[in-house]
């Protein structure tokens, strides 16, 4: 560092070498010479922070010519920032512009230092620039490990949410599943009360005025019944001229059937009851057994003719 930023020998206005520590406007420091470069600071905090303790100078650095003895001047600049036009919470960029200008105060120090070849002041302004460029790294790395922890919790909150989401969905199927199954329970007890109502009706003859007044009593309270079913979502298995089901059938009986193919349901003995996708019981059919085996047309005309001879012998006797 000492290589890069080395100048030559400098004379040094005493009474800024040893200017205090104080507040200051904006300022711009000039090197003339083969390249012109200009660095331009704007801050609104002192550097009293400079771990070093080395005021800060605003020089303006002019090599004489000639090689001899060169000599410093000093002058501030007019051109002060308005700063009450801000706003009072950008206190990171404060902190920012304020890091900046302790470095420019140490880089300052440490061209005075070449300048009057204080090894002492060099090593320690060197040292103070070292510390800082460690803390850089430092900060640098804590901020990547931040950004992984963050990362981290991100997803972590992301599938806390994700569970949270199934463990909700999952609660409202199981509870209506309950309800279901509650329904269920209590509706397979009443059908017993509805096979009654049905084998009353099919039983019953009327004979009287009185009789078919109880008849139709029962029947209305039959029809109520069956439409409180219906409210609940208890609907019948369809049955006769169904292909049979084994997961709603019940086949107790086989037939044979011109009428019906293999497989169809011809008859229903008791009803069956579907409590949404829930069987709550089967129906019991009947169930066709398809065209029966044809008979002979030999055979056929023999019993024709057994059939003849027979009415011929009753007809004579």
């Amino acid at each position: 560092m000492a290589g890069l930023l080395k100048t030559p020998s400098l004379h040094l206005i005493p009474t800024l070498l040893h200017a205090p520590s104080v507040p200051f406007k904006p300022f711009c420091v000039s090197f003339a010479g083969g390249r012109n470069t200009s660095v331009s600071l704007s801050r609104r905090a002192s550097l009293r922070s400079v771990s070093s303790g080395y005021p800060l100078r605003l020089l303006n650095l002019v090599p004489f010519a000639s090689g001899e003895a060169e000599t410093t001047e000093t002058e501030e600049t007019d051109g002060a920032i308005d700063v009450e036009n801000e706003n009072a919470g950008a206190k990171e960029g404060e902190a920012e512009e304020e890091e900046a200008a302790v470095v420019t105060a140490l880089l300052n120090s440490y061209k005075e230092a070449l300048a009057d070849n204080n090894e002492g002041k060099i090593a320690e302004i060197e040292a103070s620039l070292k510390s800082i460029e460690d803390e850089k790294f430092l900060l640098e790395d804590k901020v990547a490990s931040l950004s992984n922890e963050l990362s981290v919790e991100r997803d972590r909150l992301i599938r806390i949410s994700a569970d949270f989401d199934n463990f909700r969905k999952r609660t409202e199927r199981e509870r209506l599943n309950l309800v279901s199954n509650a329904q269920g329970e209590v509706v397979e007890n009443l059908l017993a009360v509805l096979d009654n109502f049905e084998r009353a009706k099919s039983q019953i003859k009327v004979e009287t005025e009185g009789e078919e007044k109880v008849t139709n009593s029962y029947q209305s309270i039959y029809k109520q019944f069956v439409e409180i079913l219906g409210s609940l979502g208890v609907i019948h298995v369809e049955t006769v001229g169904k292909q049979f089901d084994p997961m709603l059938h019940e086949a107790i009986m086989r037939e044979d059937s011109a009428e019906y193919e293999e497989g169809i349901v011809l008859e229903e003995y008791r009803k069956g009851f579907l409590l949404g996708e829930r069987l709550l019981r089967p129906s019991m059919v009947k169930v066709s057994a398809g065209p029966g085996p044809e008979k002979p047309r030999e055979a056929e005309g023999e019993e024709v003719t057994a059939q003849g001879s027979a009415e011929e012998e009753a007809s004579s006797s």
